[in-house]
C-alpha cells in the first residue's frame, strides 16, 4: 500500500492540488455557481473520509483540508494549463510509486470532484427554470480532465 510517507514533500504537494485544480478548472469554465460547486467539491472529500480503508493513499490524501498554492495559478491565469500540467505531474508520480489500483482510485476520485462541481449549478435558464446541469464549457472542461487523466504521463 502507498501512503503520505512513501513521497517528498513537492511530490505530495502535487498530489493534494491536482484533483483541486481540475475542480477549479471546471468552476471557471461557467458562470456563477462559485459557492455551490466549492461546497460540491466539499461533499465529495467528505464522503471520500466516510470511506476509509479503502485505500491508504486516498485515505492520506482526504484526512486533512484540501490546499493549493494560490501563486501557482494567479501568477499566469491559466487555470486550464495549469491544472492540466498539474494532472499529468500527478499521474507520473503515481505511475512511478503506486499500485495500478491505486493510480485508478485517484483519477476515479479526480474525476468524481470534477462531476460534482460540474453539477453543483445549473446553467441558464430564468429564476431556476430552465436551462441544463452541466453547460457545455463545463463539459468541455470534463473532456479535457478526462483526456488528461487516460493520456500516459509521458507522452514520448
Amino acid at each position: 500500500m502507498t501512503k503520505k510517507a512513501d513521497f517528498n514533500a513537492e511530490e505530495w504537494s502535487t498530489l493534494v492540488e491536482a484533483p483541486l485544480l481540475a475542480g477549479m478548472l471546471v468552476v471557471t469554465a461557467g458562470r456563477g455557481g462559485t459557492i455551490r460547486e466549492s461546497m460540491a467539491m466539499g461533499k465529495v472529500y467528505a464522503t471520500a473520509r466516510q470511506q476509509q480503508g479503502e485505500s491508504e493513499l486516498l485515505d492520506d490524501l482526504v484526512s486533512s483540508p484540501p490546499t493549493m498554492d494560490p501563486k501557482r495559478v494567479g501568477s499566469t491565469g491559466d487555470v486550464k494549463g495549469v491544472a492540466e500540467q498539474r494532472l499529468r505531474e500527478a499521474i507520473e508520480i503515481l505511475e512511478r510509486k503506486a499500485t495500478t489500483e491505486e493510480l485508478e482510485t485517484y483519477k476515479s476520485f479526480v474525476a468524481t470532484l470534477a462531476e460534482a462541481v460540474a453539477g453543483a449549478h445549473k446553467e441558464g435558464g430564468f429564476l431556476g427554470v430552465g436551462g441544463t446541469q452541466i453547460s457545455e464549457d463545463e463539459r468541455r472542461a470534463l473532456d479535457e480532465i478526462a483526456t488528461t487523466l487516460r493520456s500516459p504521463a509521458d507522452p514520448s
